[in-house]
């Protein structure tokens, strides 16, 4: 994915390809170029940007965890997951015929694992997640009368959490944060 992090390589990009194409124009024009495909009227602008969100990361880059949540059923796993939920299936794996099954499922900036494989997660694992509208997310589910699962919104002192049980037993607790 592309993003203001990487502005420098696209500027670069951007001076070969012109260049290829009989058209000169200075390094500096094409960072000022691509600080206009961001939004922002200079290349200052765009390069403190960088800078600020390289303050914020280590150099080993550490990233969000992916959840792994054991299941039993791929009918039953699809029908809460992405049925019920609203999630979609990314991809799936199996290592052959009649191998388990393992996946991804994922909606909106959040993704997680399924897996029939036995060593890969226990049964009853817990996923926080945070969401920004607890309440419209409910009625989104309420309104699909979904049978084996009826979640209800509680009050916690960090926030609006409502939490969901998969039919293996793992839960998800979304939460929005005060």
């Amino acid at each position: 994915m592309r993003d203001f992090r990487n502005a420098k390589l696209m500027a670069k990009t951007l001076r070969q390809a012109l260049a290829d194409r009989g058209v000169s124009v200075t390094h500096s024009e094409t960072l000022e170029i691509v600080a206009r495909q961001f939004g922002l009227e200079q290349w200052n602008i765009l390069s403190a940007k960088i800078d600020a969100a390289a303050a914020g990361r280590s150099a080993i880059g550490i990233e969000p965890p992916m959840p792994i949540f054991r299941i039993f059923s791929v009918e039953k796993a699809m029908e809460f997951y992405c049925g019920f939920l609203g999630f979609t299936l990314d991809w799936e794996h199996r290592f052959g015929d009649y191998f388990p099954l393992y996946c991804q499922v994922s909606r909106d900036d959040m993704a997680l694992h399924l897996s029939e494989h036995s060593g890969d997660a226990s049964p009853g694992a817990k996923a926080f997640v945070r969401v920004a509208n607890i309440r419209a997310y409910h009625a989104e589910l309420a309104g699909k009368d979904y049978r084996y699962m009826k979640p209800g919104i509680e009050e916690a002192p960090w926030g609006l959490e409502m939490t969901v049980i998969d039919p293996f037993s793992n839960r998800i607790a979304f939460c929005e944060q005060k």
